[in-house]
């Protein structure tokens, strides 16, 4: 093929993905994909040179894209392998600029945590036969994680010490090594303290485990054994199992506290998120929910004038 050729310059391109980038093999495999539609597309407009390329081309590439259903993050990848691609060509002299220049990527809608309310949270911990050694353990770990808003793996890896009673502290080894102190609750203090008079004793009489929550053979709770245990307290409790997760329960926890009106940075530092906008998408879940209730249950809020319409 001639010296430009799209063909031969994308071959080009993806044996410098390979051999001088060192993209992974599902790097480069998404990046040939990509490519070998782009240049089908290209065919089909007439262009056969990579100095031939005009941002029209790139525009109406996107377009048949959009038209056969693609995801806007699909095609926001589709338009970074285009955007790679012309810039490489160019830089080897084989472009005539920047086709891609002001094309936006699509809009990327960041999916709404899914979450629960606060009365299913309650309704989920009420749920738990407090009455066993391993139910007190249960109730105490679903008290700590919903009342301080912990990752699974930070609430399996708390120390004995982790948590101060006394001053309704949890301290928490977070992402990076960063430490955290979070206030609980007197729920979750009483949990606690109920699981660590009445429970933990019984689960690690035959051992010795410096974690504070444990399985019943007294080794440390892995989030596995707590994920495992969550789906059938979940199930019990009249939840489909899927709406319940540790995470989801972390969702609980910041958007409760927004929708009780706390300060947007203290929950970002409760929650560990290195980023303010991390946090700020339980802004959009509280509107959400506090729309949804307007218009359920205000008289102008729409969902009444929608019953009567009917």
């Amino acid at each position: 093929m001639a010296e430009g050729a799209l063909d031969s310059t994308v071959d080009a391109f993806m044996h410098y993905l390979v051999a001088e980038r060192g993209l992974s093999p599902n790097t480069v495999d998404a990046y040939s994909r990509d490519l070998s539609r782009f240049v089908s597309s290209l065919a089909a407009q007439g262009v056969s040179q990579t100095d031939e390329l005009e941002r029209a081309h790139v525009i109406t590439y996107l377009g048949e894209l959009d038209r056969a259903g693609l995801a806007a993050g699909s095609r926001a990848r589709a338009l970074v392998a285009v955007r790679k691609f012309i810039q490489y060509a160019a830089d080897e002299g084989f472009g005539t600029g920047d086709a891609t220049e002001g094309i936006q990527a699509p809009h990327l809608s960041r999916p709404l945590p899914r979450t629960l309310s606060e009365s299913e949270s309650a309704r989920l911990i009420a749920s738990v036969d407090g009455a066993t050694a391993l139910g007190l353990r249960d109730r105490a770990m679903l008290e700590v994680l919903y009342g301080a808003g912990l990752r699974v793996s930070e609430l399996v890896a708390l120390p004995l010490l982790g948590v101060d009673l006394r001053s309704g502290l949890v301290r928490i080894q977070g992402k990076g090594r960063k430490e955290r102190l979070i206030p609980l609750g007197d729920i979750a203090c009483r949990a606690t303290e109920t699981y660590l008079a009445n429970s933990r004793p019984t689960l690690v009489a035959h051992g010795r485990c410096e974690a504070l929550f444990v399985t019943r053979r007294g080794a440390m709770m892995t989030r596995q054994n707590f994920n495992a245990r969550l789906r059938k307290l979940a199930v019990a409790a009249g939840f489909d199992p899927a709406r319940v997760s540790p995470h989801v329960l972390r969702h609980a926890f910041a958007t409760d506290l927004l929708e009780g009106g706390a300060d947007l940075r203290a929950v970002q530092a409760m929650l560990g998120h290195a980023d303010l906008s991390t946090t700020q998408i339980y802004t959009h879940v509280s509107r959400r929910h506090l729309r949804e209730t307007v218009e359920a249950h205000h008289p102008r809020g729409g969902g009444r004038r929608r019953s009567v319409d009917q």
